[in-house]
């Protein structure tokens, strides 16, 4: 028997950040998934089908909804996806499968969320990789066109950032920065200091 004054076997528990509620989906199809501030974690998936095949796709997403995946991303890097992404939310709803669908966008998100607006009325939130959207840019336009179809469509974003896509000029500057501290970092923690500032950069240029 475990005795009432047991130590958890981790004591170093993270305190939970509070966090900004945001509500992903809901509207005329019935309450969304609310996401951050005091609300229990939520779980998501990611689809690993060709999201232009609709029949594979919805019937993947309706899986992973069965076994409680709460929000459901799909990938949405050609015209073909992006005309699919409607029907995927028509072909769930048939089925009686309200889980919002998030779109996970890489180099040409806004050139499919202007040129299918259907698509991004379908979708309940889009998730955006500045590094991606702009890259071999100076400026954040692609990301910017981005930002401005959510605020039309009303729709949340989650501003994405990892290595494979790290702003190489941003990275380049704080390492040279680190090298003419009197104690440089080493290069790996410059490089989570650059996803970090990388992250924040983006949210306000959002």
């Amino acid at each position: 028997m475990t005795p009432h004054n047991h130590e958890p076997r981790n004591a170093n528990v993270l305190t939970r950040r509070l966090s900004v509620p945001v509500e992903v989906g809901g509207g005329a199809r019935g309450p969304g998934v609310v996401v951050g501030g005091a609300h229990p974690i939520v779980i998501q998936s990611m689809t690993n089908t060709d999201t232009a095949d609709v029949a594979s796709t919805v019937a993947q997403a309706e899986a992973l909804a069965r076994a409680g995946s709460e929000l459901v991303r799909v990938t949405v890097n050609t015209e073909a996806a992006a005309r699919a992404v409607p029907h995927i939310q028509e072909g769930l709803e048939r089925r009686g499968c309200l889980v919002p669908l998030i779109g996970d966008f890489h180099y040409n998100g806004h050139l499919l969320l202007k040129k299918y607006p259907a698509c991004a009325r379908a979708l309940a939130k889009y998730r955006i990789n500045p590094g991606n959207a702009d890259i071999g840019r100076k400026d954040y336009g692609n990301f910017q066109t981005m930002i401005e179809c959510a605020l039309e469509h009303d729709r949340p974003v989650r501003i994405g950032v990892n290595w494979g896509s790290l702003d190489q000029q941003l990275l380049t500057r704080m390492m040279d920065e680190n090298s003419r501290q009197p104690q440089p970092l080493e290069a790996k923690e410059v490089m989570i200091e650059a996803i970090i500032a990388s992250a924040l950069n983006s949210a306000t240029a959002a």
